[in-house]
């Protein structure tokens, strides 16, 4: 599974809309949630290796609240650790817990089912690698978190607000890379990368309906109108579109998800003794960083 990181509506020209307003807050940029950070630390004692711009720079997309969060986890977690004061590595591991989930070691895999989340777990991160404008891979382990048995964390570059379609394509391969890597290796599929398809589905449906980014259709909007439950309205759809428009976009959907698969198998095809080695160091470690997934793919001992 990739973890990785709000629109707004028109309101109604009506008498209710006058009386009941829409307020939109936005996510937090890097500046904004580092400056959340320091109302956050102000009765914390932190240690001299304590970088606050890091952390805002590592956790895009979360929000004041998921930023608390990480501040207040931290905290315990140096508590438990008997540390005089919340130190960078207890914001590290407050951060991924919150982003990946808590840890799970005391669930009980099979040797078989191990060796598949790390092939799994391997091949999203190989492909990540090796895909150029790929989001930076962060960290990668099969120790269950979560509700997920493997994580491959990707860290953005930078906050992003608008999308190309070569990004997307690219992130649709990248969420594509674990199933690759079963195929590859076991000629066989299984339900772990349910998550992953889905999440995949959802940004080829986008591009096709919304973004107007289908080779077939062209640049026009086919997804319909649609208010979010709010205040007691009811949501409203408007289905304009003929039964064979639906078909086709069934069909721009299935072929951007094809193709990013048929990539991604590509890219590990001719990687695959990366790829092997990647998924026994995974198996031995449980847990790779961004340096150590480097030097795996460099040939280098770690």
């Amino acid at each position: 599974m990739i973890r990785r990181p709000p629109r707004s509506t028109p309101s109604n020209s009506s008498a209710a809309s006058d009386v009941y307003k829409r307020q939109v807050v936005n996510i937090p940029d890097v500046k904004g949630r580092e400056e959340i950070l320091k109302v956050h630390i102000k009765n914390i004692i932190l240690g001299s290796d304590v970088n606050l711009s890091a952390i805002a720079r590592a956790t895009p997309g979360l929000t004041g609240a998921d930023l608390a969060s990480i501040v207040n986890e931290a905290a315990l977690l140096a508590a438990r650790k008997g540390h005089s004061g919340v130190l960078q590595e207890d914001f590290e591991d407050a951060k991924d817990k919150i982003i990946m989930g808590v840890e799970r070691k005391t669930l009980v895999i099979t040797p078989e089912e191990k060796k598949v989340i790390a092939y799994h777990e391997a091949g999203h991160a190989l492909v990540a690698k090796l895909l150029p404008g790929a989001e930076p891979v962060y960290k990668v382990t099969i120790i269950p978190r979560g509700v997920s048995l493997g994580v491959t964390h990707l860290l953005p570059r930078s906050d992003r607000y608008t999308y190309s379609r070569s990004y997307l394509v690219t992130q649709l391969t990248q969420l594509l890379g674990g199933r690759a890597a079963e195929l590859l290796v076991f000629k066989d599929e299984t339900t772990g990368a349910g998550n992953d398809i889905e999440r995949a589905t959802q940004i080829a449906r986008k591009m096709v309906t919304t973004w107007g980014m289908s080779r077939e259709l062209g640049p026009v909007n086919l997804g319909g109108r649609e208010e979010q439950v709010f205040l007691g309205m009811e949501v409203m759809r408007h289905d304009e579109v003929s039964e064979k428009t639906r078909q086709t976009i069934d069909s721009e959907i299935a072929l951007l998800v094809q193709e990013a698969q048929e990539k991604a198998l590509s890219i590990l095809e001719q990687n695959i003794d990366t790829l092997h080695r990647l998924a026994g160091i995974l198996l031995e470690r449980e847990v790779l960083d961004a340096e150590q997934v480097d030097r795996i793919i460099r040939g280098e001992e770690i």
